[in-house]
């Protein structure tokens, strides 16, 4: 099962294990389900286990199988722990075994390597693509005499985001029901999880354990609930030589398709995964092993969403399917803002035209009021549409789509949807989201909304309500307005002209009214309850990065270097000026203290894509070393979540990675500036 395609991590185990506890590893099923860990093989978060599995509203995505304890006895009847969160007595949040030799990604597929003197082990970990399955599986590479292998699987049926404390199913709930060689663990009202060995001879010993006291490090750090207990039924045994091996398969699906092997199944998945390498039309070879990577990863956030059951049969009935993007690993579901701004880099990049068109028609048939839906609760089949930018987006995301496609079909069927957008934002829809007739410029805001994508909020506090009109939300708009009026021309649609109008008029407000000539860049809001908020925030980049620029060309130079100078660092920018009073080094500690600092100096890697456009767009001649602005992610993606890009950073070196540890627009934006400007 070699491959060229992979990144590889050596461990020291005689050092500081910090860092190996804190990386992380990430495999998805294509519904929003998802196997998660640390490199070290413990949980620190609520959000690690080994199936989180998408179920059907309104149960959504569930922690089913938390984790298996691992433990090989040697020939001289000494025993090895894989990883040492055991379930005995004692409070420990995994010490990393001592034989653990490398990690690495086989063509985006995670493998362990153990060895010492007497034993070398490989351990692989595959979810089955659009099923709540995981199968991992141990091979003996190396061993003097038969080795005996214990796994040990521990369960806390849980809501994905509940609280490790989360007492949804009681210990007395928990049962084994064994059948056919099929284990089934049955809790509370949950589906059973059905557990099965395959590859070799195995037993299965009952003895109901648990631990009350398994520490999740992270979660305390975090400020949350951070003991939490497992419930295990028993343990599964096998006996293996070398070049022998054994698989366990956990599920929540029928049981008539699993696997009977695992190097069949193995094989069908690398083989789907490299189709998709050749599918993508880039030509990138100053950052090909990047590339790669990144074709990978993007994969993992373009998914049919499993909780949504009734919606994926009426689309299929209709020829159509089902599909959106997951805004980030581990805590988000679908956003209609990320999708939209991710969709070019994780589907037109890679040749996923298809599902590029699914998720534009999936969100055309969301518009309601003038809006797409901001996010899908977890737990629920309608969206949310408190966001004024989202449909902005859409037009931008449409018009990448048909340019590369020349899809006609699937425009002409969105552009009564696009009218109806603009004539609301013209006449004033939910949330105050209308255009002052006073200038033809947009303005939001309602209290105790956050509107904009700078949407942290705590309680009742919104960190930064940016009530007003907003810098980015005028650049969308006048850029939405220039791209359906294009698009009205090409249809002869006699309303060009009016949209026409409404375009110049924002356009020549914009300028007249955004440009700071005290500070040298643009203001960042304007109208709102500080009348004019001088902040040097990176909003400002998209006047003159989308595709219609509506800042003139002549203030272009003044905001890039603005930008470059506060803001720039090698993972992204900087959400606010190090020069402001409300600036924020890092984001740690307790929700609160986070969120106070989410949009006030933290750094998003998403926002490299709009500052390299419009740095390209300014400096023309520099667009020969866009590749030294992107060096810095290459070097992350052996942090955080291994193989992908977090969410976002620390505001000062060493910048380290925040919140998610996979981000759709973070992968989607670096993607796509290396197949637009190597």
């Amino acid at each position: 099962m070699k491959n060229s395609i992979a990144r590889t991590i050596s461990f020291d185990v005689s050092g500081n294990n910090d860092s190996i506890l804190r990386r992380e590893w990430l495999q998805t099923n294509g519904l929003g389900g998802f196997a998660s860990g640390t490199l070290a093989g413990g949980v620190t978060r609520r959000y690690h286990g080994l199936l989180v599995a998408a179920l059907p509203a309104p149960l959504g995505r569930t922690v089913m199988l938390s984790r298996l304890q691992e433990s090989i006895t040697l020939g001289d009847d000494s025993i090895i722990l894989l990883n040492t969160q055991d379930l005995g007595d004692n409070q420990t949040d995994g010490t990393m075994c001592q034989c653990i030799e490398s990690f690495h990604l086989d063509t985006g597929l995670p493998v362990w390597t153990y060895q010492a003197d007497s034993f070398k082990l490989e351990k692989r970990i595959l979810m089955l693509r659009n099923k709540n399955t995981v199968i991992v599986n141990y091979h003996l590479i190396r061993a003097a005499t038969p080795v005996e292998i214990e796994l040990r699987p521990a369960v806390h049926f849980r809501p994905l985001e509940a609280s490790v404390n989360n007492i949804t199913v009681d210990d007395s709930e928990y049962s084994v029901v064994a059948k056919d060689n099929i284990y089934q663990i049955h809790g509370g009202h949950y589906p059973p999880l059905l557990l099965k060995m395959i590859d070799s001879e195995s037993t299965f010993n009952i003895d109901n354990r648990r631990n009350d006291n398994i520490y999740f490090r992270l979660e305390y750090e975090r400020g949350y609930a951070a003991v939490g207990k497992h419930w295990s039924p028993g343990f599964f045994k096998a006996v293996l030589r070398a070049g022998e091996s054994t698989t366990i398969i956990a599920t929540t699906e029928a049981t008539d398709d699993l696997p009977d092997n695992f190097s069949d199944t193995y094989n069908t998945e690398i083989d789907r995964r490299k189709k998709l390498l050749t599918l993508a039309p880039i030509t990138a070879k100053r950052n090909e092993k990047l590339t790669t990577e990144l074709i990978l990863a993007a994969d993992q956030f373009i998914i049919t969403p499993g909780g949504r059951v009734e919606e994926t049969e009426r689309a299929r009935a209709a020829g159509e399917d089902v599909k959106t993007i997951i805004a980030g690993y581990h805590w988000f579901t679908d956003w209609g803002r990320d999708t939209m701004i991710s969709l070019e880099g994780l589907t037109l990049t890679t040749g996923r035209y298809k599902e590029a068109r699914y998720i534009l028609r999936t969100f055309a048939n969301y518009v309601r009021n003038g809006l797409i839906p901001n996010m899908f609760p977890e737990h629920d089949k309608t969206g949310l549409y408190h966001t004024a930018d989202a449909s902005l987006w859409f037009f931008h995301a449409l018009h990448r789509y048909v340019t590369v496609t020349q899809d006609r079909d699937t425009l002409r069927t969105i552009l009564p949807k696009l009218i109806s957008i603009v004539d609301h934002h013209l006449a004033g829809t939910r949330f105050n989201i209308a255009v002052d007739s006073n200038d033809g410029l947009l303005q939001q805001g309602e209290e105790g909304y956050q509107l904009t994508w700078m949407d942290a909020k705590v309680n009742d506090w919104v960190v930064t309500p940016r009530r007003g009109k907003a810098v980015e939300l005028n650049a969308l708009w006048y850029n939405a307005l220039r791209l359906l009026e294009n698009w009205l021309i090409e249809e002869r649609d006699d309303r060009a002209y009016t949209i026409g109008q409404h375009a110049n008029r924002a356009q020549q407000s914009f300028n007249q009214r955004f440009w700071n000539p005290i500070n040298g860049y643009l203001y960042d809001v304007i109208d709102g309850p500080e009348k004019l908020d001088d902040s040097c925030r990176p909003n400002q980049i998209f006047s003159i990065a989308l595709d219609h620029p509506v800042l003139d060309r002549q203030h272009w130079e003044a905001v890039v270097e603005q930008v470059k100078k506060h803001l720039l660092t090698p993972v992204g920018l900087r959400s606010l000026s190090p020069q402001h009073r409300d600036y924020k080094q890092n984001y740690d500690g307790d929700l609160f203290t986070r969120d106070a600092a989410y949009h006030q100096g933290t750094v998003w890697a998403w926002l490299i894509g709009p500052y390299i456009d419009a740095w390209v767009k300014t400096y023309p001649e520099e667009r020969t070393n866009v590749s030294k602005l992107l060096h810095g992610f290459e070097t992350h993606m052996n942090d955080a979540g291994i193989g992908s890009i977090s969410e976002i950073f620390d505001a000062e070196p060493p910048f380290t990675p925040r919140g998610c540890i996979a981000q759709a627009w973070s992968v989607a934006e670096v993607l796509r500036c290396i197949a637009t400007y190597s």
